[in-house]
């Protein structure tokens, strides 16, 4: 008994040495000795097919963190189910009929399914046509199907998908994409300790930019599907899910837009054509963003103009303001006295120097300082700029808040955010004159002083300028985000509404309530009269600039105002950029239209008042 229990661990003992040679020489045998590969069509090495073996994985959500709207409504993120190959060898998939059932859900032919199905080098969702557009959305019937099938290599999975596809992709929200030399630049640690992948999604723009480092979350969830060295299933092993497990991820951010207000808006600036431009609807109270359009569309993915214009927001894009400008030049006149009270300005169309003209033919004749403002006379305002001193234009306007940027940011550490944060990095500075003693010419100032020459505005300035003038002058600070949740709800951090900081007094209130009794009179009989009908009253200031692309002389057109303007709710600016020259008033139109659908979604009395 006892010889056969040693003759019996001997050859246990022989058989384990003999695996455990066998494991050494795989793992050491040199990358150059061949061995036969038909699943290649070629030769191979052990090593290299154990690699592969390994790479056998597709990342099923990023565990990137998702947008909600400020009343709870998801922008980004949605999870549905769909259906994924893996690279299996041919004569292992299934049969004929499984492969024809197969193909026939899909929506293909049996031989279409071969083809593209023998392309893969790696695992990847079905998508539709042969481009990198979204995997395939299976109804529950079509799952169902394709389960039972139990084609090897074919596994219906959850996709999460990060930008809805019932609404367009949001500029301010902005795109992913992978950018492995950002992440070796900006979190080389991270990526050396494993910690970031160089294949992961970043953010290129937006929010997405701006507040990478805490939507990128902790970790993704991959599936793993486990195939031999010749691209056959192990079976037994089928899947491997890996996920990471932390109540508190991935992050919530709550943004001040109001989804369905900003989707109509969307919607109908399409229907109106308008092309090139912006629509930015701001809270009067507190200047919160609740709607911010940007036109060109933007697809995440698809960049085809060539020259970016996809992923530019023009609503935070410095661009000509023209006439509605000529309010920060009637600040600065109200403010520093250089005009006598109840002065009368004489408009015959010329200014007589600079080449400078009215836009009416054969100008307004006599008119008041306020009626400058209701007919936009280009002669009034030139005639103030000239009188002003640039110190004090340049003085009004950073008193407005459309000289700098104006979106909410910290100057420090803020938070969860250990360097300062601007939640619109893409926002550009406003701008009055172009060299520091520009100035000082009597003819820079008059050109200056009607918006043109190296004047730049925002169309967020401009419709922040709104809200400060109906404040009585005082700057706020437009927010497009108010908090981050942890994924169980609870607060990460707020971000607070407040006023913008910045050096020097704010105007008086007698000077914003002339302003405004000024815009009154825009739409009540002048420049803007064509929008006294709607929902609400309005209020606010038309403008149209000269500009330049490439040999050819284009307008933007502007409409700033608010309303409804005994209790103002919101503040709303639209640039129709780069409009042909003596084409319709778009932008005076779009703010009528986008100001009657904000009236739709708000709770205050409609009718006029």
């Amino acid at each position: 008994m006892a010889k056969r229990a040693g003759i019996m661990g001997i050859l246990i003992s022989l058989i384990l040495l003999f695996f455990l040679v066998r494991v050494a020489w795989l793992q050491l045998l040199p990358s150059h000795i061949p061995i036969s590969s038909p699943a290649a069509g070629g030769r191979d090495s052990w090593k290299r097919m154990a690699v592969v073996q390994r790479q056998r994985s597709l990342v099923l959500d990023t565990g990137r963190g998702d947008f909600l709207d400020r009343n709870g409504l998801p922008i980004t993120g949605e999870t549905y189910m769909s259906v994924v190959f893996f690279p299996v060898r041919r004569d292992v998939r299934g049969s004929q009929e499984q492969l024809s059932k197969l193909a026939q859900q899909l929506g293909l032919s049996k031989e279409e399914l071969d083809h593209r199905w023998n392309g893969l080098t790696s695992p990847d969702f079905w998508r539709e046509g042969s481009g990198r557009n979204n995997p395939i959305r299976l109804r529950e019937e079509q799952a169902a199907v394709i389960r039972s099938l139990q084609v090897e290599g074919v596994r219906v999975l959850p996709y999460r998908n990060r930008y809805l596809p019932q609404f367009d992709a949001k500029h301010w929200i902005g795109f992913t994409s992978q950018h492995p030399e950002w992440l070796m630049t900006a979190h080389e640690q991270d990526v050396a300790k494993g910690k970031r992948k160089l294949t992961e999604q970043v953010g290129g723009s937006g929010l997405e930019r701006s507040l990478d480092g805490l939507l990128h979350g902790i970790g993704e969830t991959s599936v793993s599907y486990f195939i031999d060295g010749r691209n056959a299933p192990l079976h037994g092993l089928d899947l491997r899910v890996v996920q990471p497990n932390n109540r508190y991820y991935p992050l919530k951010v709550v943004t001040t837009v109001d989804l369905s207000l900003q989707n109509e808006i969307e919607a109908y600036a399409d229907a109106m054509g308008l092309k090139e431009g912006a629509i930015v609807v701001l809270d009067a109270h507190n200047a919160d963003i609740v709607a911010m359009v940007s036109r060109p569309k933007m697809k995440p993915g698809h960049f085809d103009s060539g020259d970016g214009k996809e992923w530019r927001n023009y609503a935070l894009t410095a661009v000509e303001p023209g006439s509605i400008y000529k309010l920060v030049t009637a600040a600065a006149a109200l403010e520093h006295g250089v005009m006598k009270k109840n002065e009368t300005f004489h408009c015959d169309g010329h200014y007589g120097r600079y080449g400078l003209s009215c836009w009416k033919e054969g100008g307004h004749g006599d008119l008041t300082f306020q009626e400058g403002i209701a007919q936009s006379c280009n002669i009034v305002f030139a005639t103030i700029a000239e009188r002003l001193e640039a110190e004090q234009l340049e003085r009004t306007a950073e008193a407005l808040g459309v000289m700098k940027r104006v979106g909410w940011h910290s100057s420090g550490a803020f938070g969860p955010f250990p360097q300062p944060l601007r939640l619109l990095q893409e926002e550009e500075d406003g701008r009055l004159f172009a060299g520091e003693h520009n100035g000082e010419d009597g003819g820079v100032r008059a050109q200056s002083g009607i918006g043109q020459r190296d004047v730049r505005m925002t169309p967020l300035q401009a419709a922040n300028l709104m809200v400060t003038l109906i404040h009585g002058g005082r700057v706020m600070e437009p927010r497009v985000v108010s908090e981050v949740r942890y994924a169980n709800g609870q607060e990460m951090v707020e971000l607070s509404s407040r006023k913008l900081p910045h050096a020097g007094r704010s105007i008086r209130v007698d000077t914003a309530m002339a302003l405004l009794r000024g815009m009154e009179a825009v739409v009540d009989h002048g420049t803007g009269q064509s929008i006294r009908n709607g929902a609400w009253k309005a209020a606010g200031k038309s403008g149209t600039a000269e500009t330049i692309r490439g040999d050819v002389a284009l307008n933007h057109q502007w409409f700033a105002g608010y309303g409804p303007v005994s209790k103002p709710r919101y503040a709303i600016a639209v640039l129709a950029a780069n409009r042909p020259i003596g084409s319709s008033h778009q932008a005076t139109k779009l703010f009528r239209g986008a100001l009657d659908i904000a009236a739709k979604h708000s709770h205050e009395p409609r009718g006029r008042n």
